[in-house]
């Protein structure tokens, strides 16, 4: 008998499945973080089960890495959210969108 070595839901440490400007590998979520952010936030709130309310937040940001054990630290999730506030919410929305094609969301 095997001894289990990783709880169920579990993941192996990785990146985002997208970079942080990487534009053009879904330019449809570009193009509505940057003309339409509050809709496309609250659309990741919601894939979420957060409150449209709070909207992209680093809590958001950071919640979502932990989730799925994607690398990174508080401060760039701050310093993403501070200085590329579209940038970063396009990609985790990229992130989420992956996920869910792939079954793992």
């Amino acid at each position: 008998m095997a001894a289990v070595t990783r709880q169920p839901g579990s993941y192996h440490p990785s990146d985002f499945q997208t970079g942080l400007c990487d534009v053009f590998s879904d330019c449809g979520t570009c193009c509505y973080g940057w003309w339409c952010f509050p809709c496309l936030s609250c659309s990741i709130a919601s894939d979420m089960d957060e409150c449209c309310l709070c909207g992209p937040t680093m809590a958001m940001r950071s919640m979502y890495r932990t989730r799925y054990n994607i690398k990174g630290s508080l401060f760039g999730d701050f310093c993403s959210i501070l200085w590329c506030r579209v940038c970063s919410t396009c990609q985790l929305k990229r992130d989420i969108d992956l996920r869910k094609e792939q079954g793992i969301f």
